[in-house]
């Protein structure tokens, strides 16, 4: 049986008012729908201010004065930064062993896996090692996720520091996707000193790059360098390679609704 968008939106409050909680993957069996849509259907609900997310699913709505930086740069492009991170999904083949970095783009990449097994994820974000963990109760992929030591940073949902340098330090990847803060003539830069050298780490120690970019990103310049753009293997955007920057149109990836 096939249930309309309002059906969806009704079981899901009548739910909540029965459980005061509820869990992605527990609708998703009981409307016979992918746990991708219920996540879509609790971003609107959310909207209207009828529920709060939570990890893995939600609870009745709350009213919340402040909101942490993080949580308020996710929701910023987040349209183009959904249909990067789709498609670089599509990137990670079963048995890879891919870095994550820490970014508002590639925190979105778990939610687009699908049938992938026996990958390890390493990652110095904890959002997106929640969304990977979330992955795997869903059934979604197979694998494990390594989520680095190091000094938390509240602001960015992450790790960073010496210690996260020296485990990276021992690791080699098949796969790194990185994000940034800002690119301008063939550099890539970030705003944070710590974020910057790990994502850093991760490009050496990866045989291939993937680089994860939003329109705002470019001709921008931060102060951190993280690297060339001719030492990334593939970039990901949403509108085309700027003109002049001829010698970065092969390996430009434009997406649009997250197909290339």
């Amino acid at each position: 049986m096939t249930y309309a968008k309002i059906e969806r939106f009704d079981y899901i409050l009548r739910q909540l008012k029965v459980d005061g909680k509820i869990i992605v993957v527990n609708i998703a069996e009981a409307l016979q729908v992918a746990p991708e849509t219920i996540r879509r259907d609790l971003d609107e609900l959310e909207e209207q201010h009828l529920v709060t997310r939570v990890h893995g699913g939600a609870v009745q709505y709350t009213s919340v004065r402040t909101e942490p930086a993080f949580l308020r740069k996710l929701q910023m492009q987040k349209e183009a930064k959904c249909n990067i991170a789709r498609l670089a999904a599509r990137r990670i083949c079963d048995g890879d062993t891919i870095a994550i970095d820490t970014g508002t783009t590639t925190v979105h990449i778990a939610d687009y896996l699908m049938a992938i097994e026996d990958i390890t994820v390493v990652t110095n974000s904890i959002a997106a090692a929640a969304q990977f963990n979330l992955a795997i109760e869903e059934r979604r992929m197979t694998g494990k996720v390594i989520l680095l030591g190091g000094t938390t940073n509240p602001r960015q949902s992450s790790v960073t520091g010496a210690m996260t340098l020296e485990w990276l330090g021992n690791m080699n990847f098949d796969k790194a996707f990185l994000s940034c803060g800002s690119i301008k003539d063939g550099t890539v830069y970030d705003y944070d000193l710590d974020e910057s050298l790990i994502s850093k780490r991760m490009l050496e120690n990866s045989k291939t790059t993937i680089l994860l970019t939003d329109a705002t990103k470019i001709n921008g310049q931060s102060f951190y360098q993280i690297c060339h753009l001719a030492d990334c293997t593939e970039i990901i955007c949403e509108v085309a390679c700027p003109e002049g920057w001829q010698a970065y149109e092969e390996m430009w990836t434009i997406v649009n609704g997250g197909e290339s």
